[in-house]
């Protein structure tokens, strides 16, 4: 399983606080059974939400070797009859005249 980024640690802790207290002040429960399925919801809704903070794609030497391993189709091989269209130089754009 991999580790958790930043941005889940931060979504998810924020998520617990915030409607902890939102729960609190909203259901005005004192019993200690209360606080304690508050505190439970609070948690799951915490860990829901840093579970599905996207995560980011790898780059480099990892990226690399995932990308090699997956076939992958050009624009051509996708749309027989189709042709890509060829790259243009700068001198193909802005003739010289002598």
């Amino acid at each position: 399983m991999p580790r958790p980024t930043a941005a889940q640690l931060a979504y998810g802790s924020a998520t617990v606080i915030v409607s902890t207290i939102a729960m609190l002040l909203l259901s005005q429960t004192s019993t200690g059974l209360g606080v304690a399925v508050i505190s439970a919801a609070a948690l799951a809704l915490g860990l829901l939400v840093a579970l599905t903070v996207p995560v980011p794609k790898r780059r480099g030497r990892h990226a690399a070797r995932a990308g090699a391993s997956a076939p992958a189709a050009s624009a051509a091989e996708a749309a027989p009859g189709a042709r890509a269209p060829e790259p243009r130089t700068a001198s193909a754009e802005h003739p010289v005249h002598h």
